[in-house]
């Protein structure tokens, strides 16, 4: 008998490629989380995503949440409510379809996530960091122009790399960034950062270009587009030669770009809109680290903020 599973996961896949334009980063996701799952199916003798059931769908993810990869590490919780997320809107598809009338996967509960607080750097180590390439250099001027644009205008590393010549305007002081769902919005660019893609743009761009570069804004040694891993690789390396010890990624720009905005007395919608959250209470979770930073800094100034130490004996005599 035909395996019925992947071809409904392919139809599914189709429509998110066509109807809904998701990006590539995020079909991929959801075909290793749908092929996962189309396993699971088959090793239980399910032909058919219409015929499973609720009980199904929570074995599916009880066993994914006690399982490991990589050497013995075990699934994220994140990792885990994703799978299910895709598996829920796999069924949710087969449903506005008529091919079955209900989601075995609608009220199978989620695993809880911890509480993870985004982790920015401070605006020093920003200062540190963004003049950390060598600037005599065409790769220099590159990276400084990057890094300058992803925490001037609070980037995803997927729409940076994803920049072309023209979406920059230097005059107006802005880009046109393609956001996830296929969304543009505009990004004011500050007057640092335009300073650095100018000077990319003049002296660095053109020793990197060849005939395969296109349109691509920034290029990699061979002269085709950068790619989200060598981004991440050239921002742990300046980061090291900027002496920052902690771990930074081009996220930890992004987040760093929300929370000083919020620092600075920004409104949490003009945040949500510069960054391209499609619902305000994503970017809350940025208020919550500036509320714990203004704590850390009340209590370790305040001269009546901490408990008054123990007395000792002798000072009391």
């Amino acid at each position: 008998m035909a395996d019925v599973v992947a071809l409904q996961i392919q139809r599914f896949l189709d429509h998110l490629t066509v109807e809904r334009g998701l990006s590539v980063n995020t079909l991929a996701a959801y075909r290793h989380d749908l092929t996962r799952y189309s396993s699971f199916l088959g090793a239980r003798g399910v032909v058919d995503a219409c015929r499973v059931d609720d009980l199904s769908v929570a074995a599916f993810v009880a066993g994914l949440s006690a399982s490991t990869h990589d050497g013995g590490k075990p699934y994220r919780a994140t990792s885990v409510v994703r799978t299910l997320a895709s598996v829920r809107s796999f069924h949710r598809f087969l449903m506005r379809e008529g091919e079955t009338d209900r989601n075995p996967a609608a009220l199978v509960p989620r695993p809880r996530l911890p509480r993870a607080l985004p982790r920015p750097i401070s605006v020093d180590d920003v200062a540190r960091l963004v003049v950390a390439p060598d600037g005599g250099t065409a790769r220099g001027l590159r990276d400084r122009a990057m890094l300058e644009t992803l925490y001037g205008a609070g980037l995803r590393v997927s729409e940076l790399v994803g920049l072309d010549v023209d979406d920059v305007d230097l005059e107006e002081g802005s880009l046109r960034v393609l956001g996830k769902g296929g969304k543009e919005r505009d990004v004011p660019l500050g007057r640092y950062a335009c300073d650095a893609v100018s000077a990319y743009l003049t002296r660095g761009r053109p020793s990197l270009a060849t005939t395969r570069s296109r349109a691509a804004l920034f290029l990699n040694q061979r002269g085709g587009r950068l790619s989200r891993q060598g981004c991440s690789k050239m921002l742990a390396a300046q980061a090291k030669r900027a002496g920052i010890a902690k771990r930074v990624t081009p996220h930890t720009l992004r987040h760093s770009f929300a929370t000083h905005l919020l620092e600075g007395g920004a409104d949490v919608r003009v945040v949500q809109e510069l960054l391209g959250h499609a619902s305000v209470a994503t970017t809350q979770v940025y208020t919550l680290v500036t509320k714990e930073h203004l704590r850390e800094v009340y209590y370790t100034t305040h001269p009546r903020a901490k408990r008054p130490q123990p007395v000792g004996r002798e000072m009391r005599a």
